[in-house]
């Protein structure tokens, strides 16, 4: 008897969360993958047959940063700012193990949904359900390699975690040489997207600072995600430019005088001024 022919097959599963209805949908065309999404905006892909496996191009990007940042192998510890179905920490501990990672999810209903039907196996990911700016505060100071700031109230990255008092608090949580990564949304001309590299750039002073994105974005032909990575350190522009060239979907990397040059004169955010990021437009992402 064939026991994969006779296990049934996985059904969407919706529920009220928190901050919207969070529906769980299978891939047909991977056993065990799931998309999840919060009113209609996908969130995560997960894969629990293979959690190497990125589907989403922006974490994919976020990837590469990682692994040209740091020394193959070698464990890490991160904080995950916005959990989802936390495909980025799934796969940190496949590719690193022995990592100790931290999760910040708001959502409690959507963490115990992620918990039911997509439960993590790695006892090192402890997953928090609390604020990502109030937790932080609380964090150790010089205590990760990793933060990821890839928090979303739907479709919007909330005013909270765009201004520089929130990326210095991210930054004292790093070590000397660790890795800050933030996953934002925009679209020609880029007011968000500028106001978010002026405002990394004031916070990290004399650091390095670079973003990825896929040149339709950059081009101003349609909405979608930039990666910003920052360190207190030189970054590996050359072996990240070419990890992202490789991809199916290229990026590129915007660094030096082209990304002074992105950021025009916009100015950084603080706590006074800040804003949620911009709605994305309709059909900006469909979910097949």
């Amino acid at each position: 008897m064939d026991q994969d022919n006779d296990r049934p097959e996985p059904v969407p599963v919706v529920r009220t969360v928190d901050f919207g209805t969070a529906r769980l949908l299978p891939d047909i065309d991977r056993d065990r993958a799931w998309l999840l999404t919060v009113d209609e905006a996908p969130q995560s892909y997960v894969d629990l047959e293979d959690p190497a496996h990125l589907e989403f191009e922006y974490v994919r990007r976020i990837a590469y940063a990682v692994q040209a940042a740091f020394a193959a192998g070698r464990p890490l510890d991160a904080v995950h700012l916005g959990g989802g179905a936390m495909t980025l920490a799934r796969w940190l501990g496949v590719e690193r193990p022995g990592s100790r990672q931290q999760v910040v999810e708001a959502d409690r209903r959507l963490a115990a949904l992620v918990a039911e039907v997509l439960p993590l196996p790695d006892p090192a990911v402890t997953v928090h359900t609390a604020d990502a700016r109030g937790w932080l505060a609380g964090a150790d100071p010089a205590s990760a390699d990793l933060v990821v700031a890839d928090v979303f109230g739907g479709s919007r990255v909330p005013a909270a975690l765009t201004s520089v008092e929130f990326v210095r608090d991210a930054l004292r949580v790093l070590r000397p040489d660790g890795l800050y990564l933030a996953n934002v949304a925009d679209a020609a001309p880029f007011a968000f997207l500028r106001s978010q590299l002026a405002t990394v750039r004031a916070a990290l002073g004399d650091g390095d600072l670079c973003l990825l994105a896929e040149p339709g974005v950059l081009r101003g032909r349609r909405f979608g995600n930039a990666v910003l990575v920052a360190s207190r350190r030189p970054l590996p522009v050359g072996a990240l430019s070419r990890l992202c060239a490789a991809d199916a979907f290229p990026a590129r990397v915007v660094h030096g005088a082209d990304l002074s040059r992105l950021t025009g004169r916009a100015r950084a955010v603080t706590d006074a001024s800040a804003t949620a990021s911009p709605p994305p437009p309709e059909g900006a992402f469909t979910v097949g």
